[in-house]
């Protein structure tokens, strides 16, 4: 059985494909540029070169590709957007067409002049990465699913925080079903707020194998827990240190006992560890991280978490997970004992294991040759030239 999981971030886009043959350290992956990345570098060299650009396709993550296109416009030159495509700027296409993008209709794209390039736009491209992984010899054919994770505000109505609407959105789900994958769903069952995940949907509809989409920071937790030293603690934090986001978890043997999201170029080594302590002893209010322009925190279990226990206090992945070596040795600032995971050997993939493990609850046909590969490891020895 064959799965291929894709976590999409802002810097790159971190690809697994699981084999059930295989063992976890044995299967294939690929860290490659992520879509807004690659967006991003194709309008710079269309601002250099002077010429317009069209921007097409589906609504993807902004970042990157919108500072790019922000830069493009000041630098005079035109930009188009196609409805959906302009949603990756903003979802109020008022404040899309403030910027200075014309936004124009399919029709409208398709008569715009060849000097016009044409950009377009979606998160998860299989055609590529199917490309990438055939340009080796490996086959991305009968796949049992597909699994991609993105980042999603969601999308606010108009005179709401988008900080508020998605922290509401964290407490529905976690009050719903509380477990780490309650952010994963079927292709179909993606709540309509969810503009990001259902364009995901929208793009993979070419790849003929069922479709799991998750919220990327959850599933990097989710696969953090996978790591053996994580698994042996009855209650853990975990902080994935995003580019653009801090979410951490309390977790419990009856499943999520509070949280926190904040800007990560908001906090400082010193601000995180406030609100690491805060989330272990349950003090953390709300208020503290929203009224400091982060998303929010929220407590389930007042019961505090101890720390001194054990041989480390958090647990923290994410591709900023640098803030906590800011300090010098001794530095009374940082006082916090961190662990960095790196299940089946591989920090990079750790969404990847998320989105795996999330793939197993949400199509629980496919969970126990999932669980068995969790759970044994080197159960069969088995190398990559043993996978057909």
């Amino acid at each position: 059985m064959k799965i291929l999981t894709v976590d999409i971030g802002t810097g790159t886009q971190d690809i697994y494909l699981y084999n059930s043959k295989l063992d976890m350290e044995n299967n294939f992956k690929l860290v490659v540029p992520s879509p807004t990345m690659i967006i991003h570098r194709r309008i710079k060299l269309a601002t250099e070169h002077g010429v317009p650009i069209l921007l097409s396709g589906v609504t993807m993550g902004g970042g990157p590709s919108a500072w790019a296109t922000e830069e493009h416009l000041r630098a005079g030159y035109k930009v188009y957007a196609t409805y959906a495509a302009a949603r990756t700027l903003n979802d109020d296409l008022d404040e899309v067409r403030q910027m200075g993008v014309e936004i124009v209709s399919d029709d409208e794209a398709m008569r715009l002049p060849d000097t016009v390039q044409r950009l377009q736009l979606l998160d998860f491209d299989f055609a590529s990465i199917n490309k990438a992984f055939q340009s080796f010899g490996i086959k991305l054919d009968h796949l049992a699913a597909i699994a991609v994770g993105v980042f999603d505000h969601g999308n606010a109505p108009p005179k709401i925080s988008d900080r508020q609407f998605r922290f509401d959105y964290l407490d529905e789900r976690i009050r719903k079903d509380n477990r780490l994958s309650t952010f994963a769903f079927r292709s179909e069952d993606v709540p309509e707020i969810m503009t990001r995940l259902k364009a995901v949907v929208n793009s993979a509809k070419g790849s003929n194998a069922p479709l799991v989409v998750m919220d990327t920071a959850p599933a990097a937790v989710l696969g953090a827990t996978l790591d053996q030293k994580v698994a042996e603690r009855g209650r853990v934090i975990i902080a994935n240190v995003g580019n653009f986001h801090t979410l951490a978890f309390r977790l419990g043997a009856k499943g999520i006992e509070g949280l926190f999201e904040h800007h990560t170029g908001l906090v400082s080594l010193e601000k995180l560890e406030s609100l690491l302590g805060g989330l272990a002893n349950g003090s953390l209010c709300h208020d503290d991280v929203f009224n400091d322009h982060g998303h929010g925190a929220l407590i389930y279990n007042p019961k505090p978490l101890l720390f001194g226990e054990g041989d480390y206090d958090v647990v923290v992945t994410g591709p900023r997970r640098g803030i906590f070596e800011q300090s010098t040795p001794g530095d009374s600032r940082k006082s916090l004992r961190i662990y960095y995971p790196a299940p089946f050997g591989d920090m990079m993939i750790t969404g990847c294991f998320g989105l795996l493990a999330a793939t197993a609850d949400v199509l629980p046909e496919l969970a126990e040759p999932i669980r068995a590969s969790f759970k044994h490891g080197n159960r069969k020895g088995s190398a990559p030239w043993d996978s057909d």
